[in-house]
């Protein structure tokens, strides 16, 4: 039964799919409506407007790049610091929350953190684009 055996490259490629392409919507409105919202939430956080940015390159450089599977490692590693950056400027208050459903407030994004995280430690995969470096 060959089609029962464990395929964790499959399973890496839904874990990429999954986590880039969502991600990646996010950074689509962003690049359709703009980061004026970011750039009010940065600089009333003591930082130079152009942080802001930044969000381009953790919500549609990065998820581009862990889809394909180019640089997962690296890409992954800046998405998890994008995750983390927002939450601590938009999110901190909810860390110890819990939503009104029984959940966990942040868990959308902590499942896009601790995902890109397992990428970090695992690569993309053999179904990736480059698979052949370190950072890969």
């Amino acid at each position: 039964m060959k089609y029962l055996e464990k395929n964790i490259d499959l399973g890496l490629l839904i874990i990429r799919l999954t986590v880039g392409g969502l991600m990646l919507l996010h950074g689509i409105s962003k690049l359709m409506h703009g980061v004026g919202f970011i750039e009010q939430i940065v600089t009333s956080a003591g930082l130079p407007h152009f942080v802001a940015y930044g969000v381009y390159v953790g919500e549609v450089v990065t998820p581009i790049l862990i889809i394909a599977g180019l640089c997962t490692r690296g890409a992954a590693a800046i998405f998890a610091f994008n995750c983390l950056v927002a939450t601590l400027l938009v999110h901190s208050n909810m860390i110890f929350t819990l939503s009104d459903q029984g959940g966990w407030a942040l868990e959308l994004l902590g499942l896009y953190f601790f995902g890109a995280i397992a990428l970090v430690f695992t690569g993309g995969g053999k179904y990736a684009v480059s698979n052949k470096y370190i950072w890969d």
